[in-house]
């Protein structure tokens, strides 16, 4: 367990989020081994209906979404029992996010049934203590997505990517639920680039981490 854990005690489950093409999933992995913490990862290739929705999104588009909202509701159940052998928790969402892929996809009738639906969920979820708002570029988003050649994601188109890179930004720029730190990605690589990982976990322990923090690498590479 990295020795920076122990500056701020109250945080012991972190989301980790950001648009498709971010690095979520892989730096929620890469927190979970550091901290040797219990890691729940969305299973978005579970969905039978998201490469559909993709090729056709007025088609599929609500059976996408109930998938994923259910799915991610039973997942999150797991936290409600405590491990003993681990003190943290981090997954690669949250599960209020559902909501922005939901008014950005569904028709109002639609979301009308959805609404319904996800009150009587929320009040059933572990709130994280903190999250990790992966920022970047839609242009970054897009090499990323392009470079990995996941089948799934292969008729993800770059409006979409825009139009879901734009909701982020004003979800988590209004996120009231739990303390947020944004964290600009433009110049920063976490996997290939140990110190820059090092760094966003001292970060991340800091004891001064207000309701949202920004928290720009690049800064800090042009200050050294």
């Amino acid at each position: 367990m990295n020795g920076n854990s122990s500056n701020n005690s109250q945080i012991s489950y972190i989301a980790v989020e950001g648009v498709i093409g971010a690095g979520k999933t892989s730096v929620a992995s890469m927190l979970a081994e550091r901290l040797n913490a219990k890691l729940i990862l969305e299973n978005f290739e579970d969905n039978p209906f998201l490469e559909k929705f993709y090729m056709n999104p007025d088609e599929y588009a609500f059976r996408t979404q109930m998938f994923f909202l259910l799915e991610r509701y039973t997942q999150l159940q797991e936290l409600h029992q405590k491990d003993l052998f681990q003190n943290f928790i981090i997954s690669d969402y949250v599960f209020e996010k559902d909501k922005i892929f939901a008014y950005l996809n569904l028709s109002d009738d639609e979301l009308k049934i959805y609404e319904h639906v996800v009150q009587g969920l929320d009040k059933n979820v572990v709130i994280p203590d903190l999250v990790i708002y992966l920022q970047s570029s839609v242009e970054r988003l897009m090499t990323n997505i392009n470079k990995r050649q996941r089948e799934i994601e292969k008729e993800i188109s770059e409006e979409y990517i825009e139009n879901l890179n734009d909701a982020y930004n004003y979800f988590f720029s209004r996120y009231k639920s739990s303390k947020v730190m944004i964290v600009n990605c433009e110049e920063v690589d976490f996997v290939s680039n140990p110190a820059d990982f090092d760094d966003l976990v001292s970060e991340i322990f800091r004891s001064d981490i207000s309701a949202i923090k920004y928290y720009n690498p690049s800064l800090r590479k042009t200050a050294e």
